[in-house]
């Protein structure tokens, strides 16, 4: 945790869900009690298809996209712009994803782009990076994310900035990072955030995320420099999402 800065966990559902399941987003309202919101932020970014329908319904826990298109409207079959999706409820937008990088070929020109329209929009950026195992056994995985960080942000970015380290071969695959590994690219990211952004960068929420689950929640997020994470499987499930979140009752001793 960094000193000041309330952690968020957000959940990813990436192509998953229907109609339906907003009674998931309920019982997540549900358990999401006074004590838990006074120690940490939740939103769930759902597909495009569900996040009016869920806005709609959600009392406490924010809602989010998980992608955007660089233009405000126009000629684009298919895409959602930021702020189509901030009038349908959204709150922030996930972009970067090492899921849209490799899908899609998006580069950090891209995501500097999306960045710039999400804040334009009135949303809040949750900018991912991450290494490749390959990068990460070669002894470059630090340089690599700093070099996505550099290039994935814009010069003007607002103060509630969030930035996501998703390890991209932990994604799913039930293998973590160590706590001192999370911590060295935490501080790197840090550092390189307030080199840049001077006490901006000391401000802007770092979220983890790859493989986080209720069983290794407590330890992950009481690393220094980690806000909190950014969740993907386990927050298909109300209760490992919530148990997620509660780690930060037992770090906050409450």
């Amino acid at each position: 945790m960094t000193p000041g800065i309330k952690p968020l966990v957000c959940g990813n559902w990436k192509m998953n869900g229907h109609q339906a399941d907003k009674a998931k987003l309920s019982e997540i309202n549900h358990g999401y009690s006074p004590d838990l919101e006074a120690v940490v932020d939740l939103a769930i970014c759902p597909s495009f298809t569900l996040i009016a329908g869920f806005a709609a319904g959600s009392a406490k826990v924010a809602l989010g996209a998980q992608d955007c298109h660089v233009a405000e409207s126009g000629a684009h079959t298919g895409d959602v712009s930021a702020a189509m999706l901030v009038d349908a409820g959204a709150r922030f937008v996930i972009v970067g994803h090492s899921e849209r990088r490799s899908d899609h070929g998006e580069g950090d020109a891209l995501i500097r782009q999306k960045t710039e329209a999400v804040v334009a929009a009135g949303a809040t950026p949750i900018v991912c990076v991450g290494e490749t195992q390959n990068e990460r056994e070669s002894g470059n995985a630090i340089s690599v994310v700093e070099g996505q960080v550099a290039a994935s942000l814009p010069d003007d970015v607002p103060a509630d900035l969030v930035i996501a380290y998703e390890p991209v071969w932990a994604i799913g695959t039930g293998l973590v990072p160590s706590a001192q590994d999370v911590a060295e690219m935490h501080a790197a990211m840090r550092a390189a955030l307030t080199d840049r952004f001077g006490t901006l960068g000391d401000g802007f929420r770092l979220l983890y995320g790859g493989s986080v689950k209720p069983g290794n929640a407590t330890e992950l997020m009481a690393v220094a420099n980690v806000d909190g994470a950014l969740v993907g499987g386990a927050s298909l499930k109300p209760d490992d999402f919530l148990g997620i979140a509660k780690a930060y009752l037992e770090i906050s001793g409450s």
